[in-house]
């Protein structure tokens, strides 16, 4: 089952309806935070990955251009 366009359309529009305008991005904007800030707790972890990543993705490559 997947969301179409005019399902997407359509909450957007009964979203600024149930909202209205200015109450809509304010929801918008602390969604967002919201979103950074988990991203911030879950941070640690995925950031020790992609450096390790990084590390691991820097050694190879400097073989190759030798």
């Amino acid at each position: 089952m997947r969301i179409g366009v005019l399902e997407i359309v359509l909450i957007l529009v009964l979203a600024l309806i149930l909202f209205g305008g200015k109450k809509l991005s304010g929801v918008g904007k602390a969604l967002g935070q919201s979103i950074r800030e988990f991203k911030d707790e879950l941070g640690p972890e995925e950031k020790a990955k992609q450096e390790e990543a990084a590390k691991v993705e820097t050694t190879d490559n400097s073989d190759f251009r030798a």
